[in-house]
């Protein structure tokens, strides 16, 4: 006890940290390069197919209906999650790092974190969408009304915010001294953030973890539980055309949720202490880059309501009710 005391007090004698210096990606001039030119052409994929997403559900008809209320704020969550980190990115691999204030890297990790939680509650509310679609269609109309997706879309918002804001003020409370102020990642995330700290950081890693895994666990489990419910409602469904239109309904929903869990349950729930920085970085970049990118594809191609409307949007035949 003596000795974290005293090495509270030497830590807090030393300069307060005031900037940090983001390594990105430290390989040749020539890789960087290339590596510039792939994540600025995703990231104006990512931008143009979100866009053209929220859009297209904004002017057709066709596309007025909860489910598509709640891809629309996905797509939003996803262009503000990744533009909160690839240009930081860019300018990385531009100047061989990027050194920014402490308070600009405290601000990209609460955004980052807002955004990504975002993104876990809204295909919490989609896969309820879903359930009382195919497991309750009687009550469905009555239940997800305008008011209802509305409030239960102000409420993914504020939920992610408010945990992000928890904690953001457990990390803001340690003290970061001068001694060290290198991140090696591209972006501000909690772990990197954490080691720069002099002070005892035990309270703050355990606070976090345990929102970071609960925020991931319930959410999660909710969706497996509404998916058992409707693959065996599905089940039930003698005619073969209906069973495969409800399939079709979930599957693009099903097969976001597989790929964005995962990668954020390797990250942030499984133990790191054996996982080099460099996987750290690969595995990062599945669910703030490539996930992005890949679920207005999954969306548009595996979606025929979808498909019509841009058909319909891109053959210049105009507004259809």
């Amino acid at each position: 006890m003596d000795e974290m005391i005293l090495l509270q007090n030497s830590s807090q004698n030393q300069p307060t940290l005031r900037e940090v210096f983001l390594t990105g990606f430290q390989i040749i001039y020539i890789y960087r390069a290339v590596l510039f030119t792939i994540f600025l052409f995703i990231y104006a994929l990512i931008l143009s197919g979100n866009i053209i997403i929220i859009v297209t559900m904004f002017l057709y008809k066709l596309l007025y209906s909860p489910m598509y209320f709640f891809l629309c704020n996905l797509s939003c969550s996803e262009i503000l999650l990744t533009t909160s980190i690839i240009p930081i990115m860019l300018q990385e691999l531009i100047q061989n790092g990027v050194t920014m204030s402490i308070t600009d890297c405290f601000l990209q990790f609460y955004l980052f974190g807002t955004f990504a939680l975002t993104e876990c509650l809204f295909l919490t509310v989609m896969s309820y969408d879903r359930f009382l679609a195919i497991c309750r269609p009687l009550h469905y109309h009555s239940i997800m009304h305008f008011w209802f997706c509305f409030y239960l879309s102000l409420t993914c918002w504020i939920v992610a915010s408010l945990v992000m804001s928890v904690s953001l003020s457990s990390l803001s409370g340690l003290y970061f001294c001068g001694r060290e102020h290198v991140i090696d990642h591209f972006f501000c995330d909690f772990g990197p953030i954490l080691q720069l700290s002099c002070s005892d950081i035990s309270t703050v890693q355990m606070v976090v973890s345990l929102l970071s895994s609960a925020s991931l666990f319930f959410p999660f489990s909710f969706i497996i539980m509404t998916y058992v419910s409707i693959i065996k409602s599905i089940l039930r469904i003698h005619l073969s055309t209906r069973k495969k239109k409800a399939f079709s309904t979930c599957s693009s929903h099903l097969i976001v949720v597989a790929i964005y869990y995962t990668t954020l349950i390797l990250v942030y729930v499984l133990p790191t202490k054996d996982r080099s920085l460099q996987v750290n970085k690969i595995l990062s970049l599945l669910y703030t880059v490539i996930t992005p990118l890949l679920n207005p594809m999954i969306y548009s191609l595996r979606n025929r309501e979808i498909k019509a409307a841009l058909s319909l949007a891109f053959t210049g035949r105009g507004n259809q009710d």
